[in-house]
């Protein structure tokens, strides 16, 4: 273990799961706030998962995760592949820590990207050899809202390699 990693102050989840938590998702949203509201409205925390945000503002304290997780990342730059991934989430997935605990990427998008559309998770799953577990667009839907949640929880509960990492 290096110094940095001893001195790493472990960040507390936006939304504590209810009881003993199974996983964890961290998730990025801008300004316009689309996949905090899809985030807050999956509920995930009634269902045993942490939930943490990644900063928006470099002035705010940085995220340091050490559990489990699934990254949900807007996808930006209007289809451009080098804008798609927001300078947040990279910064975040920069942090050898961070990244080791990343399991899987939910994308959100805009249909108007066309074949651009939630390009962010191709990119994220890609370079951090995970899989692309599930997009949605904008806010999401109503269905959109219950597969993730039901996704996720599944995800931590019947996956044998992130019951070993509890």
């Amino acid at each position: 273990m290096t110094q940095l990693h001893e001195e790493r102050e472990l960040s507390e989840p936006e939304l504590a799961a209810h009881g003993q938590a199974i996983g964890a998702v961290v998730y990025f949203s801008s300004a316009s706030e689309n996949t905090s509201r899809f985030i807050h409205s999956c509920k995930l925390e009634e269902r045993g998962i942490n939930v943490y945000r990644i900063p928006m503002r470099p002035k705010d304290p940085e995220l340091n995760v050490d559990e489990p997780y699934i990254l949900v990342v807007p996808t930006y730059g209007g289809g451009v592949a080098k804008k798609a991934v927001p300078v947040q989430v990279k910064k975040f997935l920069n942090n050898p820590d961070n990244r080791a605990g990343i399991r899987g990427v939910i994308a959100s998008g805009n249909t108007n990207f066309g074949e651009a559309f939630c390009m962010a998770g191709d990119l994220v799953a890609a370079k951090c050899k995970v899989p692309f577990m599930y997009y949605f667009e904008l806010m999401g839907t109503q269905t959109d809202r219950e597969k993730v949640t039901q996704g996720v929880v599944d995800y931590f509960t019947k996956n044998p390699l992130t019951k070993n990492l509890q």
